[in-house]
């Protein structure tokens, strides 16, 4: 995620949508053709196992509930317990903008304890059925989740398929008081665009969402003749329909992560090109603005080649830039494919290369190696903004150390307003502090251990943790590691501290004082 701020953010907040609603039990009989479920609301008390069943006997563990979230402390609802999923494959009935469509979610899993009944991310819709390897089986609603309870309890270990069918609403939004700003769906004048961080994938289809977990894509979108589909990965085929409606299957390739989703439609036109190593680019770009945008859009191949000489190896099978035809000021790194609004690719050249290295960034540090809870998001934010002010510095922009001045002296008021890099709350996550803020920390270590060696941490970083998820406590042990002496001294007030430490090799450099 990519956005400008103004010095300074005082700490300026909304309040958020509630992470979760105490229902009412209210329950109603949907009678479905061939099938029937049960959909309510229901607070999480008065949810009831099934007796376990001869599938769960066999598995020598008695079936129990999954846990509602993996128990993040920011978002301790986000994602599921109980199972992993194996694979995604989402049925888009596209029609027009903010319009009600038809879909279907097929979710593969595994289970990784005897489960009664299991959780998804799912919010919003109009729910239709949902069913277990084909059985009904009976759904309630609980805030952001949808409790689903199969027919037969699913033993430990057990594999098993998960079809829900849906009315998706493509005007769904909700709105943070940060970076983020508007998110779920957004419209577009003949279609939408994706922006699904940091949890707002669930308005979008049921899922396991959290950062930390990811799996493979099936998409399969219809959408009226003289429409474009793209999603992440690979284009595997279109089919005309006998009506004359086109048939989009897209693969991820490889595992995504929920809020790093996209799928949009429009009158787009593919621009191809090549990267390093003969790396496929494809550029998704609205009919209109192919040729206003081509210069900067031009830019990629020499932005991977930039990035390939310090962290490595591009981790994905392809790359390319959806440009957004939205008044978002926002940019947002969709795996493999990220989306930059129009107006970041008409203005300014160093801001544009700034977006698009931002978002290129976070293909090695956040899609690739992916944060293990949302306090490690500053290892996301704080190294795409490192690395594109790195990048500005050489190529016509601020110098990263008046940069990384400017931040210094504004770090304390932010630590005031959003928390140590390390220690955001909820409503802060997306601050500054994540930004400008977060690269600080990176700027403080490379002056601590010399250009050399923080070079090697950072490519031993995005090498040894590609396609999992890490941490802080991950990344300060690398580090150290690397280094060859122990960085937690130093690191721990940096992330943690109520107050910014010096800077090494700049004692001039002054913290602004503190305003409330």
């Amino acid at each position: 995620m990519k956005a400008s701020f103004t010095r300074p953010l005082r700490g300026r907040r909304r309040r958020d949508l509630p992470a979760r609603r105490t229902a009412l039990a209210l329950t109603t009989a949907v009678g479905i053709t061939g099938a029937a479920i049960i959909v309510g609301v229901l607070p999480r008390g008065d949810h009831r196992s099934p007796a376990p069943g001869p599938s769960a006997a066999s598995s020598g563990e008695a079936p129990s509930p999954g846990a509602a979230g993996i128990g993040d402390p920011l978002m301790p609802l986000d994602g599921n317990g109980g199972y992993t999923v194996r694979r995604y494959t989402l049925a888009f009935d596209w029609r027009a903008p903010r319009t009600p469509f038809e879909a279907t979610a097929t979710i593969s899993a595994t289970a990784t304890q005897a489960l009664s009944r299991f959780d998804l991310d799912f919010a919003g819709n109009t729910l239709h059925t949902v069913t277990v390897d084909g059985a009904p089986a009976t759904a309630a609603r609980d805030g952001d989740e949808l409790v689903v309870t199969p027919a037969k309890p699913i033993p430990h270990s057990g594999s098993f398929t998960v079809r829900v069918s849906y009315t998706a609403d493509p005007t769904q939004q909700r709105h943070r008081g940060d970076a983020i700003q508007d998110y779920g769906w957004v419209p577009t004048s003949d279609g939408t665009v994706l922006y699904a961080q940091p949890d707002g994938a669930k308005l979008i289809f049921p899922a396991d969402d959290h950062p930390s977990l990811r799996a493979p894509v099936t998409f399969r979108i219809t959408t009226p003749p003289g429409l474009t589909a793209v999603a992440n990965g690979r284009l595997v085929e279109r089919v005309r329909q006998p009506d004359g409606r086109v048939q989009w299957t897209y693969d991820s390739e490889q595992p995504v992560a929920a809020q790093l989703v996209q799928l949009a439609i429009g009158k787009f036109a593919f621009v191809d090109s090549t990267g390093p190593r003969g790396l496929p680019v494809r550029d998704v770009v609205p009919d209109g603005l192919v040729t206003d945008t081509q210069e900067y859009r031009s830019l990629t191949p020499e932005h991977l080649a930039w990035l390939e000489r310090r962290l490595g190896p591009y981790p994905f099978r392809r790359y390319g830039v959806l440009v957004g035809d939205t008044d978002l000021p926002v940019a947002l790194e969709t795996q493999s494919l990220s989306v930059v609004p129009r107006a970041d690719l008409l203005g300014d050249r160093v801001d544009a290369e700034r977006n698009l290295v931002h978002e290129l960034t976070h293909h090695w540090t956040g899609d690739s190696v992916a944060i293990r809870r949302w306090s490690d998001l500053w290892l996301s934010e704080g190294h795409a903004r490192f690395y594109e002010r790195l990048y500005a510095d050489t190529h016509g922009g601020p110098g990263i150390e008046e940069a990384m001045r400017a931040a210094y002296e504004q770090h304390d008021q932010w630590r005031h307003d959003a928390g140590a890099p390390a220690e955001p709350t909820e409503p802060t996550l997306f601050k500054q502090m994540r930004y400008d803020g977060s690269a600080l920390v990176l700027y403080a270590l490379r002056e601590k251990v010399g250009e050399e060696t923080f070079d090697r941490i950072e490519r031993s970083w995005v090498t040894k943790y590609r396609g999992r998820a890490a941490g802080t406590r991950d990344f300060v042990v690398l580090a150290s590691a690397v280094a060859g002496e122990d960085l937690k001294p130093f690191l721990t007030p940096w992330l943690y501290g109520s107050h910014t430490p010096p800077m090494p090799g700049h004692p001039d450099w002054q913290v602004d004082p503190v305003q409330d």
